[in-house]
């Protein structure tokens, strides 16, 4: 029984933080996208960067809840509590990753450099936030949507 619940909650961990990853990612390339659109300087596409992922990890995290008929208070509170910490270590985790790639975000998507980056930032998170979401869901604050 043991054995069976742990596996349960790794599953519900890599689940969330696969969450987390989409969100990241699509927050990335967004950031990137609009960041060469607008000619904005290279921090800026980074905090945009950020801000997307924080922005689409809530939303990818929401969309269950709230077909589960959730309120949407509710639902934000439960997504805020979980799905802060995560974002927050995936996003430091790919922001120190950069520093292996520098200028990847101002390559743009048409290098191969960005996304070989993209790909190692990403990995990087996916690595650092599961430990955070698995206590988390030892812990009871996660669980199922």
């Amino acid at each position: 029984m043991q054995h069976e619940m742990h596996d349960s909650n790794k599953k519900l961990a890599f689940q969330a933080t696969l969450h987390c990853l989409t969100g990241c990612g699509v927050g990335d390339i967004l950031g990137v996208i609009i960041g060469t659109f607008f000619g904005l300087p290279y921090i800026t596409r980074i905090i945009a960067g950020v801000i997307f992922g924080f922005v689409f990890g809530f939303i990818f995290s929401a969309i269950p809840l709230l077909k589960a008929d959730m309120p949407f208070a509710s639902a934000a509170k439960i997504i805020l509590a979980t799905e802060t910490l995560s974002i927050l270590t995936m996003e430091a985790a790919e922001a120190g990753t950069e520093l292996l790639f520098p200028g990847m975000r101002r390559m743009g998507l048409v290098h191969i450099q960005y996304w070989i980056g993209l790909i190692t930032a990403l990995a990087a998170g996916f690595v650092v936030a599961f430990p955070v979401n698995y206590a988390l869901v030892k812990k009871g604050i996660r669980h199922h949507h």
